[in-house]
């Protein structure tokens, strides 16, 4: 499983993170509540609970930054983007838990 997700996402500290979600598609996998609660600026909410329904929502040509909480469930939607071939996967190392940046509430 690990050796997978490792083919299939790369892991980007939180600088990293801030220097190329501005380009690519921010998507936060966690469900509607946590997302209203607290979310990375910028941010899409597609929950993971609705993913496979959703995903082609999310454009296979750009990068696909992918978060959660902690990594768990990113790195899963990171394993099925991957089998739909899309290519530019990236996740937020530590998840949202450990964020400092920019973050927008409701």
């Amino acid at each position: 499983m690990m050796l997978r997700l490792r083919k299939a996402v790369t892991n980007l500290t939180q600088e990293q993170f801030i220097e190329g979600y501005r380009k690519a598609q921010l998507i936060d996998v966690r469900e509607p509540k946590e997302f209203e609660a607290g979310h990375i600026l910028g941010a899409r909410n597609i929950p993971y609970s609705q993913f496979r329904q959703r995903y082609k929502e999310i454009r296979p040509d750009k990068p696909v930054y992918l978060y959660d909480q902690n990594t768990g469930k990113s790195s899963r939607a990171a394993l099925f983007l991957k089998k739909k071939e899309y290519t530019q996967l990236y996740q937020l190392q530590g998840g949202f838990r450990t964020w400092t940046g920019k973050v927008k509430s409701k």
